[in-house]
């Protein structure tokens, strides 16, 4: 079972503030941000997240950014996997059937996605381009022996109120799958506060690191989706409990198995078993491996052997152009040379 305590909201955070500035979310979320609509017009938005884009409608192409960094994250993370994070077009449900399942990959997703507008919104923050958040003047502390202060420090907890506010709006039912989204929203946010670091610029006669001034700093956003990752391969099997409460039956999750170790809030968690993505099927959105490429030379996942699910693979040359012999030459330019190159690509039967 996982308990949520009560959050700070943003309305203790800054005030209201209506902006007639609007954002276009699009439902494939590959012009997001681009184009002023109304927030009305965005479809699939529950009540509440409606009125949080209307009230700060100045951070939504934040918000929006961050949905298609951790979408874009996705992809790359599983880019070798059966199920490589595969999104539809012109569907409200971007990745189709697959997130209907409480499953390792509907975890991850809902982690990645979360760390994604977190990020996101933190990192417009520091840019300046929004007038309800700037730097962070609140976690300093005394500098260090050869740094000080300066720069603009990441509010990364700005970023993570913003997420929790507009990601866990869906997720406000009694029952075992709210309580999993939130629980792996709330991972995904925690791995960007576990790996705020100090970011360092130096200072004095050719880069002689005189002074140093230094800031915190968000981590890429590439090392925040291969921990998830790591996390989505040791992800937390849990069962459904029920029990009744004074507002009715309450569903909860509890461990699985007691001998393995319990998941701390850190951890991905799920309760129902994935598709193993091999054939193509339209009730759970499984595309299949069919025409994928492979790795002839791998007895990994994205292995030929185990991506194509035991039936084989078709290998056929590739002419590719490419610079090479490479000049540089005094000052400043190269040239380059065009080759073709040949070479073999294996897909699966």
């Amino acid at each position: 079972m996982f308990l949520y305590a009560q959050q700070t909201s943003l309305n203790d955070a800054f005030p209201l503030s209506v902006c007639r500035r609007s954002l276009a979310l699009g439902q494939q979320y590959s012009s997001l941000g681009s184009q002023p609509i109304l927030c009305g017009s965005i479809p699939g938005l529950v009540p509440k997240q409606l009125r949080f884009c209307r009230n700060y409608i100045e951070i939504m192409p934040s918000v929006a950014e961050g949905v298609k960094l951790g979408i874009q994250e996705c992809q790359h993370q599983f880019r070798g996997r059966r199920w490589n994070c595969t999104t539809i077009k012109d569907n409200l449900a971007i990745f189709g059937p697959v997130l209907d399942k409480a499953t390792r990959e509907s975890a991850f997703v809902h982690a990645i996605a979360s760390a994604g507008v977190a990020f996101a919104v933190t990192r417009s923050c520091a840019e300046g381009t929004s007038t309800m958040c700037g730097c962070d003047s609140h976690h300093k502390g005394p500098p260090g022996e050869g740094w000080k202060w300066g720069g603009c420090s990441e509010d990364a907890e700005f970023g993570v109120l913003v997420s929790r506010e507009f990601a866990d709006a869906r997720e406000n039912r009694p029952d075992a799958r709210s309580a999993m989204n939130r629980h792996n929203n709330e991972a995904g946010r925690t791995t960007i506060l576990d790996h705020m670091h100090l970011r360092c610029k130096c200072h004095g006669l050719s880069g002689s690191c005189e002074v140093k001034t230094c800031w915190w700093a968000q981590p890429d956003f590439r090392m925040l989706g291969d921990y998830l990752k790591d996390k989505y391969d040791s992800a937390s099997e849990m069962v459904v409990e029920k029990h009744r409460e004074s507002r009715g039956w309450v569903e909860t999750l509890r461990v699985k198995y007691a001998f393995f170790k319990h998941p701390t809030e850190r951890d991905l968690v799920y309760y129902e078993g994935s598709p193993n993505f091999c054939e193509p099927n339209p009730e759970t959105g499984s595309f299949g491996t069919r025409d994928r490429v492979c790795n002839v030379s791998s007895h990994g996942i994205e292995g030929c052997d185990l991506l194509c699910c035991g039936r084989g693979h078709n290998t056929r040359t590739e002419k590719r152009k490419e610079k090479c012999h490479c000049i540089f030459h005094w000052c400043c330019y190269v040239s380059c040379q065009e080759c073709v190159r040949v070479y073999d690509v294996h897909t699966c039967k």
